[in-house]
């Protein structure tokens, strides 16, 4: 029988940082602490963020293959804990795919939890690594199972006599948070600035409306609230999603959901604003922390949006919640939980009842599932 709970050790490094490199990786059954599986490989020459990637790489494809549900990984490498789990962007070229890699793997499991430890804890995926790292190097290696050091320590490691030690963690789930973006309405289709006016949702609105509640309620049968922005075009969407989950849910109002505020551009299309803003528009474009003239910044928006994040991971732990906004405050939401870069907001598109779905964990651990799903829109 699959376990349902793995927890996986991961390390890697090199001998010159680049120089001769190798991972190991170590899968036990999160329970007993039974070894499952191990995984090692040299690399021949790279550098010991890319090694630490290969090794978290490696136990994730293990932990899949068993048929695990939930995962915990211990890395003793800060970086690689921090960039999974969204908190460092990763400006390496290099990473990125290998993170992206990673993120692949996360998305098949129904939880993946990261936490750092301290390298004197990392010791039997440390050992396997280094014997990889003399290997690649053409040295003779001891095996790293018989709790012998090999005989060249990696950059900054403590090789140890015995296997790390191994202590349960305690299982946390994530808070799933649906995101919606309202129905479609006259600016919508126009291509307009559309901010704090209140525009009602068109005819062909209405009809999305109800298809994104029909999808909701088959993504989430299970909904512990539906927050919305106070504007029309969100509390009739998230009207239609909480009568489709049979109204068990009440809709609840969030100032801080609502769009930005885009002043003097409101109602008007970019090419409008372009002509009459040719300045403050490539300013805006270039910066989240300048506003629309009269209007509200994306840093501001971004502040606000992740207080409303924050509030619903703690207030919901472990349960789902349907968020129905605007495109600008769920944009930021996704940037920061991809740890993308400011340019991320205007090259991503979002559609009118478009569905983005990230997991969010109380240790900081973020998966993002989904990113604009328009498959209940096909038909209208």
């Amino acid at each position: 029988m699959a376990p349902r709970v793995v927890s996986i050790e991961a390390d890697g490094g090199s001998r010159g940082n680049p120089g001769p490199a190798g991972y190991g990786a170590v899968v036990r059954d999160a329970e007993t602490g039974e070894v499952l599986a191990e995984r090692s490989e040299s690399l021949g020459t790279a550098t010991n963020n890319v090694a630490e990637y290969q090794g978290l790489i490696a136990g994730l494809t293990a932990a899949a293959e068993l048929g695990a549900a939930e995962v915990d990984v211990r890395m003793d490498s800060k970086l690689v804990v921090e960039q999974m789990c969204g908190r460092w962007q990763i400006k390496h070229p290099g990473l990125r795919p290998l993170a992206a890699e990673a993120a692949g793997l996360v998305g098949r499991f129904t939880a993946v939890r990261f936490a750092w430890i301290p390298r004197e804890q990392n010791r039997h995926a440390d050992a396997l690594a280094n014997a990889a790292m003399d290997a690649a190097a053409g040295r003779p290696a001891r095996t790293p199972t018989t709790g012998q050091p090999p005989a060249t320590p990696a950059t900054g490691s403590d090789p140890a006599t015995a296997p790390a030690s191994w202590e349960p963690r305690p299982s946390f789930t994530a808070t799933r948070l649906i995101l919606v973006r309202h129905g479609e309405t006259e600016y919508t289709e126009q291509r307009r600035y559309s901010g704090r006016g209140d525009v009602p949702l068109s005819a062909k609105g209405r009809a999305q409306a109800l298809a994104t509640g029909a999808r909701v309620a088959a993504l989430a049968p299970s909904v512990a609230a539906v927050l919305s922005s106070p504007l029309s075009r969100c509390t009739a969407t998230a009207a239609a999603i909480t009568e489709a989950l049979d109204g068990d849910v009440p809709v609840r109002t969030e100032d801080d959901l609502i769009e930005c505020d885009f002043g003097q551009w409101e109602g008007r299309t970019f090419t409008e604003v372009r002509e009459q803003w040719p300045g403050e528009m490539d300013a805006w474009l270039a910066s989240p922390r300048i506003a629309p003239p009269d209007g509200e910044s994306f840093t501001h928006v971004a502040e606000r949006a992740q207080r409303v994040v924050t509030g619903l991971v703690t207030a919901y732990p472990g349960e789902t919640v349907v968020v129905v906004s605007h495109v600008s405050p769920i944009k930021l939401v996704l940037r920061d939980a991809l740890a993308a870069g400011d340019g991320f907001l205007h090259r991503l598109f979002l559609d009118a009842a478009g569905i983005s779905v990230l997991d969010m964990w109380p240790d900081g651990g973020i998966a993002v599932r989904t990113v604009n799903d328009t498959a209940h829109l096909a038909a209208l």
